[in-house]
């Protein structure tokens, strides 16, 4: 991380104190614990998920996969076609939809929210490989990819230890504040979609603030709501490969946006409910649980990746080379959709090959 950056506040100290936390929460736009997750469920999970990463070839053979030792030769990341069938491996672990509602996870955004609270179906893991920067996730809010409500709790935390030249995520303190979805542009890297900070500023001051982070540990977690603008630090290390956990809560009765019922990346390639639940050998109480409380459904805004995908082609018409693998990835993914039509005929108009 090369801009300035100091350390967040660690708010153990009122774990149980469900003012202080909503206070905190409201000053500085996050929530951040030292090693609030039981490390077993974790060393469980990643266990499971460097298993999958290593027979698929993303890990080096002869090491431990525990380690996440990355084959850099078969970098990939979120868009590649290459990228879902693993994924996918990983949305049918068992453990990796369990850990979420684990009680110390939801203890604290129910303190937080006041009420009975759930993790959103569409649960996310991060697969980010290192000598990858280009693709690192931009700075962004939560809110134009989850939708739903503003309220909506973000919990990231790494799969292991996450020092920050491995890529942990970073949050710009009091950008929270600005209380509004800011615009969003094309960019590569996980979401595809980025703020641009000089187009906000002086606007909105509280985006002329620091970032934060950590070297994070096993079990170090953090929570945010959907307006708070945050990224990934880039997976700098010569091999190591960053595994961490991308989710959502949210109180029940409040709206879930109906792309965040089915599993993630389905909007690319389709996986079912009845795929991801083979093979469990437990916790039938999880399975379709979203159904047994309250909650209002609404339609997915699709506006603002439409307004990404625009750009895209654009910088494609003018030989970004951003663009063109925008267009690329989209026409590989679904060859025959709208958007891969539209992809191959700016393809086609530079004179460039799919």
């Amino acid at each position: 991380m090369t801009e300035a950056w100091r350390e967040f506040r660690v708010s153990n100290d009122c774990i149980t104190d469900a003012e202080e936390l909503q206070r905190r929460l409201d000053d500085d736009g996050y929530l951040f614990f030292r090693k609030l997750q039981n490390p077993d469920k974790l060393l469980e999970l990643r266990r499971d998920m460097t298993r999958v990463l290593h027979a698929a070839g993303w890990l080096v053979p002869d090491a431990d996969p525990m380690l996440g030792i990355a084959d850099v030769t078969r970098r990939t990341t979120e868009g590649d076609l290459e990228y879902n069938p693993v994924y996918f491996k990983i949305q049918r672990l068992e453990s990796f939809h369990s850990l979420p509602h684990e009680r110390e996870l939801v203890d604290v955004v129910e303190r937080v929210m006041g009420t009975k609270a759930i993790p959103l179906p569409g649960k996310k893991a991060r697969i980010w490989f290192p000598k990858f920067t280009e693709h690192t996730t931009p700075l962004h809010q939560d809110f134009v990819h989850y939708q739903g409500s503003v309220k909506t709790l973000t919990c990231w935390h790494p799969v292991g230890d996450c020092p920050i030249e491995l890529g942990p995520l970073a949050v710009l303190q009091g950008s929270h504040k600005v209380r509004k979805v800011l615009p969003h542009h094309f960019s590569l890297g996980a979401g595809g979609l980025i703020i641009d900070l000089d187009e906000q500023t002086p606007k909105h001051k509280e985006l002329d603030a620091t970032w934060l982070s950590t070297n994070f540990e096993l079990g170090d977690t953090l929570f945010f709501p959907a307006l708070t603008v945050h990224k990934a630090l880039p997976n700098v290390t010569a091999d190591r490969m960053r595994i961490s956990l991308d989710n959502r809560y949210e109180a029940v009765g409040r709206r879930i946006a109906e792309h965040m019922l089915q599993p993630h990346m389905t909007d690319v390639s389709p996986l079912s409910w009845e795929e991801v639940y083979q093979g469990w050998k437990g916790h039938e109480e999880l399975k379709y649980y979203w159904k047994r409380v309250e909650f209002k459904k609404i339609r997915r805004y699709m506006g603002y990746m439409s307004k990404g995908f625009d750009e895209a082609m654009e910088l494609a018409r003018r030989n970004d080379k951003r663009g063109i693998l925008a267009m690329r990835r989209t026409i590989r993914a679904n060859p025959s959709s709208p958007d891969a039509q539209k992809a191959r005929a700016v393809l086609q108009e530079a004179g460039i090959a799919e």
